[in-house]
C-alpha cells in the first residue's frame, strides 16, 4: 500500500485492526466452543453450569488485548519497511 500513497501510519493501523479482528473472531469461536463444551460437560455431570455476561466480555476484551499486543511489532515493522523492499519479497 505504501507504494501507492498510504502512510506508515495507514500500514500501522490496517495491520493492528487485521489482528485485532482475527483476535476476536477466534474469541468467539473460543467462547462459542467453550459454552457448548459447558453445557455438554454439565449434562453428563449432573452439575448445575452458568456463564455470565460479564465473562463473555472478559474473554473477548482479553482477545482485543492479546490482538493489540502481538499485532504490534509486525505492524510496526510492515509500517517502517521501503515501498521497495516490500515490494523485492512479492
Amino acid at each position: 500500500r505504501m507504494a501507492v500513497g498510504a502512510r506508515g501510519r495507514d500500514i500501522l493501523a490496517q495491520f493492528l485492526i487485521e489482528a485485532v479482528t482475527l483476535s476476536l473472531i477466534g474469541g468467539g469461536i473460543g467462547v462459542v466452543i467453550g459454552a457448548v463444551a459447558t453445557w455438554a460437560i454439565g449434562q453428563f455431570a449432573g452439575w448445575q453450569v452458568s456463564m455470565t455476561a460479564g465473562s463473555i466480555v472478559l474473554a473477548a476484551g482479553f482477545s482485543g488485548l492479546v490482538g493489540v499486543f502481538f499485532g504490534f511489532y509486525p505492524a510496526r515493522r510492515a509500517s517502517r519497511l521501503l515501498p521497495i523492499q516490500a515490494l523485492r519479497y512479492e
